[in-house]
């Protein structure tokens, strides 16, 4: 497949642009910068810019494209780019895939990045991809402005891919890898009272999860998390066991109020995501449970 990928110097658009290549699949990766190689070229999500023709040639666009979820959640400039980095090249790339498909071409795709945190806080609901978003946080928000950004694509004809991923756990990136030094220090801790349901993902099975849905005819939500999610204190258990120590803290949530900010009902909210529909297709996941998770993100 000719694949067109924004957001490939990412964390997970490396990893994804590594495993598409080794598949033999043939990927453009735009940039903001001057391209400094030959599978580059240049565009500008804030000005609304993108070659038309290089979308035309896709088979897929796929848009990985945020700023960090990680910083001070309370700082506006944060807030801000996290939401604009988002929904500008979202808006931006859906807008030349309409354009595509209203010139009858029949392509491309658009897999476009999304969150869990689009459905809010459910309790001990099962939460599948038919599931509603609830509440008003701020990073449910920006995930419903993120996804709506497709809209126009979708209204024309595309097939569309919500791609609501789960934290993904590696020890080389958030959260896992700022969480680490902490459990390693015996300083682990359960946030709140620890029964609320924190999603997850593998490393392997986001990469595995993205690959196998080319080959399928999905669209739509589709969430990438491991089919059993565990509550925070499971989580905190098995980290700690993975690195030889105890876990026998917690954070009040009312300190977690306090320093995260905006984004303490992600931390303090639950969420018991299912992957219905990417398991539907056939997916079979290398890591299940928490404890396949973190063992795989650890090694």
């Amino acid at each position: 497949m000719q694949l067109l990928l924004a957001g490939s110097s990412g964390f997970l658009g490396t990893h994804l642009t590594d495993a598409l290549r080794a598949d033999g699949h043939d990927i453009t990766r735009l940039v903001r910068r001057t391209p400094a190689a030959a599978d580059e070229v240049q565009w500008s999500p804030a000005d609304r810019d993108v070659p038309q023709d290089v979308v035309d040639a896709a088979d897929v666009v796929i848009n990985l494209c945020g700023s960090p979820t990680a910083g001070n959640p309370h700082s506006r400039r944060w807030a801000s780019d996290l939401r604009t980095s988002r929904v500008d090249a979202t808006r931006t790339l859906a807008a030349a895939v309409a354009r595509s498909h209203e010139q009858g071409s029949g392509r491309p795709a658009l897999f476009n990045g999304s969150a869990v945190g689009y459905y809010g806080d459910h309790g001990t609901r099962l939460v599948a991809e038919a599931s509603d978003s609830v509440g008003g946080s701020f990073m449910t928000s920006v995930v419903r402005e993120w996804e709506a950004a497709t809209t126009v694509a979708r209204h024309a004809g595309a097939r569309v891919c919500l791609l609501r991923t789960a934290p993904v756990m590696d020890r080389d990136s958030a959260p896992l890898k700022q969480l680490l030094p902490v459990f390693r220090l015996g300083l682990g801790a359960r946030l709140g009272g620890g029964s609320q349901y924190f999603p997850m993902v593998s490393l392997r099975d986001w990469v595995g999860g993205v690959q196998h849905l080319l080959g399928t005819g999905l669209a739509g939500p589709v969430n990438l998390c491991c089919p059993m999610t565990p509550t925070n204190t499971e989580f905190t258990q098995a980290l700690a066991d993975a690195v030889g120590r105890r876990a026998r803290l917690a954070v009040p949530s009312k300190l977690i109020e306090a320093g995260a900010g905006r984004i303490s009902p992600e931390l303090l909210g639950s969420c018991r995501v299912t992957p219905l529909a990417l398991r539907s297709t056939g997916y079979v996941f290398r890591d299940h449970d928490v404890r396949d998770v973190i063992s795989a993100a650890v090694r």
